[in-house]
Order: C-alpha cells, then structure tokens, then sequence
C-alpha cells in the first residue's frame, strides 16, 4: 500500500531524490565508492557542495548580493545560539510565537538584551502577532517564519530597520518571497528540504565581524564562509540529498511553482476542516500555515475511530505534537495533493459513519 507521509520532520521527500541518493550511497557517479566513504575533500563531493549552495542563491534570487551559503550540522537549535554569538552586540528583538521562537529567546539572552517585541502566548499561540512597534536601535529583529507545532505562519513579514533573522526550518523554499530583506536565513534541512544532519545558513556577508565578543572557531560564520562550508567534516549525504531536492525543485519550476502547490493542498484540507463538523482548527483562520494544518476533533469519542480509519488508508504521521495534541498534517513541498485527498476522504468518511 502507497504511505501518505505527513509526518512534520524528517519530512517526505520526492521519490526520485530517494532513488538517486540510494544509488549515491552505492556508487557516486560511477566513482565505484559509495558517497559516504568518499573524502569530502574529493572533487566529487567539492562539485556537490558547490551546487547545492549556488543552487540556494538561486533559486532563492540572491546571485550578487552579497549572500553567503553554508551547510552547517547542529540543527536550528544551534542556530539559535551562533546567531546571536555572531549577530548580538547589545540588543536584539524577537517575535513569540511558540516553543521555537522561546528556545531562541533563551539562547539569545546569554550574548546581551533581548526584547520580546511581540508574541500570542496569550491566546496559546493560536496567532501571529500584529499591529505591534519595533523599537529602534535593534541589533536584529529575530521570528520563526512558520510554527510547526501550533501551525501559524507569517503571511506578512514585519518591516522595521534592523537586519532581520528567520527560522525558516518549516517552510523554506515553499513559497514566494522577497529573501533580500532578510540579513540571516536558517533551516533545518529535515523539515522541507532533505534528511535530518545538515542546516542550511544563508547570511549576508557584511552583517558579520560587526560584535566585539570573541566567538569560537566552530560558532564563527566567518571561517564556515572562508572555508567554503567545509571548516569540519560535512554531513555528507544530507548536503548531497539536500542538493539533489533543490535540483529537483528546480526543475519543478521554481519557488513559485511550489507556492501555488502548496496553496492547493492547504485550500483542501482547510476546507474539509471548517465544512465538517467533527472537526476544528487549532490556529487562526488569517495565520494558518500552509505547511502544517493543526486541527482536532470536536467530539473526542471518535478518537479510535479515526486513527484506525487514517491509519488503514496508509496515512502516517499525523498525530499532532505532544506539547498540543490533537492532529498535524505537514504538507510539505513533495506530498503530493493526492495525499491531501486521501486525507480529506477520511474525514469526510468518518462524519458519514458518525
């Protein structure tokens, strides 16, 4: 039976990315070496490195202008420490919006002041944000673009004239955007992107060296960058399986096409979602996030039956986080909308039974 993958991370990827790292892991291009027992330092690999970061400028529109690409490993959770360690001199802004957003506050505020400038812990997180103030003189203004345990999404990403930092770990490369108003990108490649072991990192190159402080080797983006993302041993089959979705990403038309994709299945999931009455969405109906739909059943009776129900039609991962409950369907850029509609036919199903 065909799997619906709707699992939040490590994601789905496309089929034909997995046939072909499997062939890598067996022999690289014909190398007759597998590509994790090649050196990362072999012309193979360098090739690879070097196309899955231009790959990123790319298709991302940032070609000239000043952008740097790294491939680091630790997770977003590093990132929320060497952002800071490189970026915070004396006070930095963040936007709440969850359990991500509070993690990255935490680690901020051991390099200097961090002020809450927003946040929607009051309704539970059930919201983005608005209508607040970002005061001047900020280091940075720091947000999670898209919040995979509560599933809200900025729809509009602030202005303000400090550099801004994004944790785009859930929806990189899912939708249209303007990335030049953004000082540093971070992602988490399992989320949407490729196998858990490699972090993507795009920064604008003269935003660093600016802190005082000094920052160990291995937290410096400035020796990642002068050493071509390679300072240490890279994850060599993420950044491999990561560049291999970029090329198909690519090939798929480009962020744009992935937008109006992703539109869809969020229109159908979100539809079945408000018009069923067994039934309810977690976020606000303006902030839903098109890459996670977090939602429950009004009557919890019927628990059993639906998870025997979508289980039985191959569905996977969609229990909700453990922090919230309820149910979670990522839908990231490679589930297809077939996915979505097995899905949609479920819930239908089960409030014809009810």
């Amino acid at each position: 039976m065909k799997k619906h993958n709707f699992s939040a991370g490590p994601c789905i990827l496309p089929r034909e990315v997995m046939d072909k790292a499997a062939d890598a892991v067996r022999d690289l291009d014909g190398t007759g070496l597998s590509l994790i027992e090649i050196s990362h330092r072999s012309a193979e690999f360098v090739a690879v490195m070097e196309r899955a970061r231009s790959l990123v400028l790319e298709l991302m529109d940032l070609e000239g202008k000043g952008y740097e690409v790294l491939f680091l490993q630790g997770g977003a959770s590093m990132q929320f420490l060497m952002a800071a360690y490189n970026l915070l001199e004396t006070r930095a802004g963040y936007i709440n919006t969850g359990t991500w957003s509070g993690k990255a506050i935490k680690e901020a505020r051991l390099f200097g002041e961090v002020l809450e400038v927003a946040s929607s812990e009051a309704d539970q997180f059930r919201s983005i944000p608005k209508g607040f103030e970002v005061p001047a003189g900020l280091d940075y203004l720091h947000l999670t673009t898209n919040n995979t345990i509560f599933g809200t999404q900025f729809k509009d990403i602030p202005q303000c004239d400090a550099p801004l930092v994004a944790d785009m770990s859930s929806d990189i490369f899912s939708r249209s955007m303007d990335f030049s108003q953004f000082g540093l990108i971070y992602a988490g490649a399992q989320k949407n992107m490729g196998p858990a072991g490699a972090t993507l990192v795009v920064v604008r190159e003269d935003l660093l060296g600016r802190v005082t402080r000094k920052i160990p080797s291995m937290l410096d983006y400035q020796v990642h960058i002068s050493k071509d993302s390679m300072f240490n041993t890279p994850p060599v089959f993420a950044v491999y399986t990561s560049m291999l979705t970029l090329q198909w990403l690519k090939a798929q038309g480009g962020i744009a096409a992935m937008e109006e994709r992703n539109a869809k299945k969020a229109k159908l999931l979100y539809s079945e979602i408000d018009l069923n009455p067994l039934f309810q969405g977690f976020a606000a109906t303006a902030d839903r996030s098109d890459m996670n739909a977090t939602f429950t059943l009004t009557d919890p009776e019927l628990k059993d039956r639906f998870d025997q129900m979508w289980k039985a039609a191959g569905i996977n991962g969609l229990n909700g986080h453990r922090s919230v409950g309820g149910y979670r369907a990522s839908m990231y850029n490679a589930l297809s909308l077939e996915s979505v509609g097995v899905l949609v036919d479920v819930m239908s199903d089960l409030e014809r039974k009810a």
